[in-house]
């Protein structure tokens, strides 16, 4: 009996042995499959965050110089641009030299600088020489009185009579018994190309004084209270009031709109056939794209790419 006994409590004992064993053996296999399974996994994602980093968008980084020459009208779109593309591009560097629109044109069709910069439609000859238009703002061209005049809105009829001479004093517009001072831009001026035409007084224009800048058309008219002038929306300060035109004040959302008719773009020229340097190609391709929309918007203009 004991001897039974005793063989009974062995099969037992070996039958629990072999169960442990085999139990073993399917935790290693799960913490091999686990194991397999996890390198697997974070294999596959750190491939996919790596490729993702290098092909997600990134701009490649390059480096050059960019030379622009021309407008002056174009001042602050140019300083909003190159800061923030600088930031895009630190090794690119965009130059600017206000010299006046069509200083600018000249200089990219003989080759001297890489984009001309005008504040007005290029000329159909201008085109024909192989000058070519990229648009990347539109700019109102607001009529400054001192802050002291008293004649709030013009016509466009109007205008063009006291730019050609025809209404010579305040009183005969409804203000002061005072001779009108008529300020302008000098002939190269993009700004005076644009207003002329667009108020119908090409090379009509009797000025009291013409200027190289935008800048010395604000000082002028904001230190003469008998003054008129014309100078880029983005440039209007508090030292100097825009008139109505036609019942509608300058602004970015009615030159948007159209309402407010004298507007002109804001053109980087390029040559036709000229193949531009990678930095000057990346800076032309930025400026015309939606991404420079909010620098258009913050130098007082409208984006035509937003």
């Amino acid at each position: 009996m004991k001897k039974f006994l005793a063989l009974v409590m062995a099969a037992v004992m070996m039958t629990a042995l072999l169960a442990g064993c085999a139990g073993g053996g399917n935790n290693a296999g799960d913490a091999a499959d686990n194991t397999t399974g996890n390198t697997t996994n974070n294999t596959t994602q750190n491939d996919t965050g790596s490729a993702d980093d290098t092909t997600g968008g990134e701009t490649a980084a390059i480096s050059g110089t960019v030379n622009t020459d021309g407008s002056t009208s174009m001042a602050d779109v140019m300083a909003a641009f190159q800061e923030s593309f600088g930031d895009i591009q630190p090794d690119v560097t965009v130059n600017y030299s206000g010299t006046g629109s069509g200083s600018g044109i000249t200089n990219v069709l003989a080759g001297t600088v890489d984009i001309g910069l005008s504040s007005r439609a290029l000329t159909d000859e201008e085109k024909a020489e192989g000058a070519v238009e990229n648009i990347v703002a539109l700019d109102g061209v607001a009529i400054v009185v001192h802050p002291e005049n008293t004649v709030t809105d013009l016509t466009i009829e109007q205008i063009a009579q006291i730019y050609t001479g025809e209404i010579t004093n305040w009183s005969e517009l409804g203000g002061a018994d005072a001779p009108i001072a008529v300020i302008g831009r000098d002939a190269a001026s993009g700004t005076r190309g644009a207003f002329e035409e667009i108020v119908g007084v090409e090379d009509q224009c009797v000025y009291t004084n013409e200027y190289e800048s935008t800048g010395e058309v604000i000082g002028s008219v904001a230190g003469n209270p008998n003054a008129i002038g014309y100078a880029s929306l983005s440039a209007v300060d508090d030292t100097v009031v825009a008139v109505q035109v036609n019942g509608v004040a300058p602004s970015e959302a009615t030159v948007a709109d159209g309402t407010y008719e004298i507007q002109r773009p804001f053109v980087m020229v390029t040559v036709e056939g000229t193949e531009l340097s990678e930095a000057a190609q990346a800076f032309l391709d930025w400026a015309m794209s939606a991404d420079a929309a909010d620098e258009v918007e913050a130098a007082g203009c409208v984006s035509p790419n937003a």
